[in-house]
């Protein structure tokens, strides 16, 4: 199963995806099930700049792994930045200034994510 990650921000979007990525790639649970999905280039485009994040998470935790994870990247953000993360059942927006409740709604979102691949 996969979670699709995106973010927003009224600054500097690249850098915080790039900083995102570069996080979520460090931690050893999440190494080499994290990938950037380009978007498709335009007209004019010689390629299409990074959309969102891809992450494969199966049963075994990873879920509230990736929650923590999340959870502390929102917490070192000094700008206006949420998150918003889909997966086959649900979709939910993080924002940083409203991080103290992000846990818990991120493991729920998360937790059962790759329950259905473990049946």
């Amino acid at each position: 199963m996969h979670v699709e990650i995106r973010v927003a921000t009224a600054d500097d979007l690249t850098g915080e995806l790039v900083s995102l990525t570069k996080w979520l790639q460090g931690q050893r649970p999440l190494q080499g099930r994290v990938r950037p999905v380009r978007r498709p280039p335009g007209p004019e485009e010689l390629g299409g700049p990074v959309e969102l994040l891809s992450i494969a998470v199966g049963s075994g935790g990873m879920g509230l792994v990736l929650a923590r994870a999340l959870t502390t990247w929102l917490t070192n953000r000094h700008s206006d930045v949420s998150i918003t993360i889909t997966t086959a059942e649900n979709t939910v927006t993080v924002e940083a200034k409203r991080v103290d409740d992000a846990l818990p709604l991120l493991q729920e979102v998360l937790n059962h994510v790759g329950e259905a691949d473990a049946d």
